[in-house]
């Protein structure tokens, strides 16, 4: 089994980010983007998806976050699918459903290599610390549509932002955990075209 790793380096006028990912670690990470709740999100993305990710961004932030948490989930998006090569063997499918507290949370995706957001989250509070409600959902469009992931999140609980937030980070984590596992009776691509 090839090494599922990649590293990705994004430069722009707004923004300069590298990550480094493994797909197979064990939940190690080092993030740095300057936004201490989406630091904390991220760690929680590699701890539950048992990927190990290392990231450095510096971003425009005198100007807001959008920028940074968009570019990062650009960047993690580009990452993953350059680590995780043809999908040969791997199960393709994965969902979770965590709690946090009063928070319930739903993930379910496909690593079909076409990418979309279906987003159900219902955040009241604008700001988290200095990370901007608004950006959650913007930050899962970034990373679906540039790894090739269909994504559907659903609230089914919940009330306080913070807990929202982080079940629908240790959500996806988990169910890409899931779909990026090995399945050994899984022969080739796990798709009737052959291809995914």
């Amino acid at each position: 089994m090839a090494d599922r790793k990649a590293v990705i380096e994004r430069n722009t006028k707004e923004t300069r980010i590298r990550v480094e990912i493994d797909l197979d670690g064990s939940g190690v990470s080092e993030v740095e983007t300057g936004i201490g709740f989406f630091d904390h999100m991220l760690t929680h993305l590699a701890k539950h998806g048992l990927i190990d990710l290392k990231i450095t961004c510096e971003g425009d932030l005198e100007v807001d976050a959008h920028h940074t948490v968009e570019d990062v989930g650009i960047s993690i998006g580009k990452a993953i699918a350059a680590a995780v090569g043809d999908k040969a063997g791997i199960v393709r499918y994965g969902s979770s459903v965590v709690p946090m507290d009063e928070a319930l949370v739903m993930t379910a995706l496909d690593i079909s290599g076409r990418g979309s957001l279906v987003y159900g989250l219902v955040i009241g509070k604008e700001m988290v610390g200095a990370f901007d409600s608004e950006l959650t959902p913007e930050f899962f469009k970034a990373l679906c549509n540039n790894a090739g992931i269909n994504t559907h999140i659903r609230q089914l609980d919940g009330s306080n932002a913070h807990h929202i937030i982080e079940a629908a980070f240790k959500s996806f984590a988990r169910a890409l955990r899931e779909a990026l596992s090995f399945d050994p009776r899984v022969t080739g691509i796990p798709s009737t075209k052959g291809t995914l």
